[in-house]
């Protein structure tokens, strides 16, 4: 069973920066799309970024775009997220997930494997 493992996360002022890494076991990513979701409390899971199988295709979400970057190294099967100028509105969980082809934004149910997620708290 493949198992993702979101590490990273943290409480951070506004202004701040944070990376997100992901770890994945019991299968190789290089064949699978990548992306990280976040949900804040009461709010539907959105997506964040996206990254193709091979990297060279990637989404950012329009709240994050020029603040975050996702990134993936196939060799560590790795997925990670840099933010930067963290905003207050940025505070939910994170998720990373596993997808066999990706679509712009990315979509919850196009997704098969998730993590269990890492907090991302940003106070003003």
């Amino acid at each position: 069973q493949p198992q993702l493992v979101e590490s990273g996360g943290g409480s951070v002022q506004a202004g701040g920066s944070l990376k997100l890494s992901c770890v994945v076991s019991g299968y190789t990513i290089s064949t699978y799309s990548m992306g990280w979701f976040r949900q804040a409390p009461g709010k539907e899971r959105e997506g964040v970024a996206a990254v193709d199988a091979g990297g060279a295709s990637t989404y950012h979400a329009d709240s994050v775009k020029g603040r975050f970057t996702i990134s993936r190294d196939n060799a560590k099967n790795a997925l990670y997220l840099q933010m930067n100028s963290l905003k207050p509105e940025d505070t939910a969980m994170y998720y990373c997930a596993a997808a066999r082809w990706v679509r712009y934004p990315p979509r919850p149910s196009d997704f098969n494997y998730w993590g269990q997620g890492t907090r991302v708290t940003v106070s003003s």
